[in-house]
């Protein structure tokens, strides 16, 4: 890509704003005929409301000119796997191709009572659109087709940048056949620049490019003293109980400050991003008085450090308890990796600290159920630049650069098999989108701004490589 990309842009900036603006009134309709769609890619929930999905993607992708649409799935365990949508337009000679994701399945509804209006019914209220999905991801969806439409009725024929959309069909329900499906499909998934709209911008007029996610490692940590129990009064006294000694072994994970206490994690205060204290604790919906925990910005707690929490707890339930010493305790570990870190070495990290902190002793079986790699983003690339001037033309302001605390697994599988394509993560929601919540919803202005931020990308994309092109000729 050429560091002058904006004078590359192949048309005005004001033009592409005009037709995104135009276009909107069409872009919600369809967001809003998706949303209606319940398609829930767990097993408890009506499989065919996933393929009713898929179809309606497939639809839409049809309808915005696409002309290879296809829904694809691989085996999984027994069946025939979830739908992804991929529909592609080839490049032109010499021009690169960039990939969309997004995903089409949604979270279960939860509790209708929770729910201001009917969750599968899109509702428009004070400039939002609720509903489930509206935001994550559907929105994502159409923040790719509404760009495509706004980009082709300017440049028409001589838009020659490839674009393969990938509308994955089980996001929400952990992508357990997203490693199957690139490598079944891989040809097919090939670009240059993949974008994925699955994340969120700063907060309401500020965009963001997310350019690092942390790693991840799940784990089951089984503590006993005893091979079986016995009677509390009898042999209390010399013999703690599993619960006790487990809880022990926990507390052991953390310092007096809260940080993360385990050798060989990594940890870096990288950031300059101010998150501000009091927005924190009413996102995280922190009670009055409580201290919050580490050391350095809160961004890069968030971010770039690591994080180490009981996500779960297998011990005698209050209403059946005896009075008996409790022989064995289990607890689901999981910890979030800074960028950069190995999961395996850190993994092995905690299995160290895991098994040197046992207390009194107690037998202590460290079982590893998952690892994810973290990502970060190379800001040095020229589709990097490029996303980060598009963002700023849309939004008026320049966007920061965030974190994600969580992980998004599937970032490495494309990063591996993808080694030499761009990757950036953008999104359409705000941090009262309330995404996985009851009252999920869109801001429909901030969604505006990020389809024109996605079109004055692929325009400058297309544009970019035409210049390249012409100059190497």
């Amino acid at each position: 890509m050429n560091e002058s990309f904006p004078s590359a842009l192949p048309v005005p900036v004001d033009v592409v704003r005009a037709a995104v603006h135009a276009g909107m009134p069409r872009t919600v309709a369809q967001l809003v005929e998706l949303v209606a769609i319940p398609g829930i890619a767990w097993e408890s929930f009506d499989a065919a409301q996933l393929e009713d999905s898929a179809e309606a993607v497939a639809a839409v992708l049809a309808d915005a000119g696409l002309e290879e649409v296809e829904i694809l799935r691989v085996p999984l365990g027994d069946g025939p796997g979830h739908p992804a949508v991929v529909a592609r337009r080839r490049p032109a000679p010499g021009r690169p191709t960039v990939l969309l994701y997004a995903h089409h399945d949604v979270q279960p509804p939860g509790r209708r009572e929770l729910w201001d209006s009917e969750p599968f019914a899109a509702e428009e209220r004070g400039g939002r659109l609720y509903g489930r999905g509206a935001a994550d991801d559907k929105a994502g969806i159409m923040a790719h087709v509404a760009a495509l439409r706004a980009v082709d009725a300017q440049l028409g024929e001589d838009f020659g940048l490839g674009v393969t959309v990938f509308v994955e069909g089980e996001e929400e329900a952990g992508s357990p056949s997203f490693r199957d499906f690139l490598e079944a499909y891989r040809d097919r998934l090939a670009a240059d620049v993949i974008v994925i709209a699955d994340s969120a911008n700063w907060e309401i007029g500020v965009p963001a490019l997310t350019t690092s996610l942390r790693g991840m490692v799940g784990a089951v940590v089984e503590l006993s003293v005893l091979e079986h129990a016995v009677h509390s009064g009898l042999y209390g006294g010399p013999v703690l109980d599993a619960p006790t000694l487990l809880s022990r072994l926990i507390a052991t994970f953390h310092d007096d400050d809260g940080a993360v206490a385990v050798e060989g994690l990594h940890a870096e205060d990288s950031t300059d991003l101010v998150y501000d204290e009091e927005r924190f604790r009413a996102d995280a919906a922190v009670r009055d008085g409580v201290r919050l925990a580490g050391r350095g910005s809160l961004a890069s707690r968030l971010w770039t450090q690591p994080a180490l929490s009981v996500t779960g707890m297998d011990v005698t339930p209050v209403e059946i308890a005896a009075n008996t010493i409790a022989p064995s305790a289990r607890a689901k570990i999981s910890l979030r990796t800074a960028p950069g870190q190995d999961p395996a070495e850190a993994a092995e990290a905690l299995r160290r600290h895991v098994e040197s902190h046992a207390p009194f002793g107690a037998h202590v079986r460290f079982e590893l159920e998952e690892t994810g790699q973290s990502f970060r983003t190379d800001m040095d690339s020229g589709a990097a630049r490029i996303a980060q001037w598009a963002l700023g033309e849309a939004w008026g302001r320049p966007a920061v650069q965030t974190g994600i605390g969580g992980s998004i697994p599937f970032t490495a599988d494309l990063t591996e098999l993808y080694p030499d394509a761009a990757i950036l993560v953008t999104g359409v929601e705000d941090p009262d989108s309330r995404a996985h919540s009851a009252n999920e919803s869109l801001h429909l202005a901030e969604f505006e701004r990020a389809v024109l931020a996605e079109a004055l990308m692929l325009a400058a994309l297309d544009g970019a490589a035409r210049h390249e092109q012409v100059t190497r000729e």
